[in-house]
Parts: C-alpha cells; sequence; structure tokens
C-alpha cells in the first residue's frame, strides 16, 4: 500500500524558494533543505527528484507568479506610455527598498549564480527574459501606434534596453547601498521615451 505524503508539495516548494532565494543554490544544502522544509530527504528527492530539479521547479513557480502582474501593467486599455512607466519605477522602487534590494530578483540571481554554467536554468532566464522583452516591446510598439512614442524610435531596441535596465537596477539595488543610483538610472532611461 503506497503511504500519502504527509507534506503539501506546494507549500514545500515555496519555501525551498524562499531558502534557494535568500541562499543562492550553491550555498544551499540538502541538509538545509531537509531543515528548512521540515521535510525528510527521502520525500524530497520522492517529490522532486533532486536539489537541481527542485531548485528548477522553484524558479519555475517564481517566474510563473510574476507574469499576469506584468501583463496586466503593460496591457492596460488606453495609453500604453504609463504601464510601461509604471513597470520601470515599480522595478526602482523595489531594488532599492531594503528587503528586497538584499534578495535582489531570483531570476537575476539564477541568471549570475548558474546560467553559465547550467543550460537547464540558462533556458528558463532566457524565456523569462524574452516575456519580458516581448510584453515591452509590444507596450512601446502600441504607443507608438497611438502617438506617445516618436516615430523615430525602435520600441524593440527600447524594450531590450529596458529589459537589461530592469535587470541591471536589481543586480546594483542588491549590492550598492545607494539608492540613488537606480532610480537616477531609472528616470533617465524614462526620457528616452519622451
Amino acid at each position: 500500500m503506497a503511504r500519502t505524503k504527509e507534506f503539501d508539495p506546494d507549500a514545500a516548494l515555496q519555501a525551498a524558494l524562499e531558502l534557494f532565494w535568500r541562499r543562492g543554490y550553491e550555498a544551499t544544502s540538502m541538509a538545509d533543505l531537509v531543515e528548512h522544509l521540515g521535510i525528510g530527504r527521502a520525500s524530497i528527492y520522492a517529490t522532486f527528484g533532486s536539489k537541481h530539479r527542485l531548485y528548477l521547479a522553484a524558479l519555475d513557480h517564481y517566474i510563473g507568479s510574476g507574469g499576469p502582474r506584468l501583463l496586466a501593467e503593460l496591457s492596460r486599455p488606453g495609453p500604453a506610455l504609463p504601464g510601461v512607466r509604471a513597470v520601470v519605477r515599480r522595478f526602482a522602487a523595489e531594488a532599492t527598498t531594503e528587503e528586497d534590494r538584499l534578495m535582489g530578483c531570483f531570476v537575476t540571481n539564477t541568471a549570475a549564480e548558474l546560467a553559465p554554467r547550467d543550460p537547464a536554468a540558462a533556458r528558463r532566464v532566457e524565456l523569462n527574459w524574452d516575456r519580458l522583452e516581448t510584453l515591452l516591446h509590444s507596450a512601446l510598439v502600441r504607443a507608438q501606434a497611438q502617438g506617445e512614442l516618436p516615430a523615430g524610435r525602435d520600441p524593440r531596441a527600447l524594450a531590450r534596453m529596458l529589459l537589461v535596465l530592469l535587470q541591471g537596477m536589481r543586480v546594483v539595488g542588491k549590492a550598492s547601498e545607494d539608492p540613488g543610483r537606480v532610480l537616477d538610472a531609472a528616470e533617465q532611461a524614462l526620457a528616452l521615451l519622451d
């Protein structure tokens, strides 16, 4: 007779995400996961397969949780540039708020720690960045069609610049105690949309 799980896999996944996010992949051991999740090593392996697969599942969960908010912010009816500006300013605020600043962005952290040597992690990072770039591009194309963005501007290049800015703000915000670096960069980038 098969034993029933004595823990909630979704809650365990969320707890693992929080631990990986705070410590990183390499600095989180299986012993750390056992202690933090409050479940046995065998249960972790039986449910998630390995530390690496658990990390990737946590990354997928994190990426999936932010998508609807971005989509809503960047596809509201009416003028499109206010949504783009709001997203850039939100990222800047998050990058300079003490708790968010110290944690950084889980995708950005993964890009720095794992993507150079982990194809599965790199693929997820790229897919997330592609999605963000596409959302920004669509909003900027709409802004241009509505006359908010000058005709001579390249929406694809601007979307890519904003993607790099957003990710860079996460890195600089995490490492710097000077919020002005991030906030000034965000406003200068937004000036390019005028």
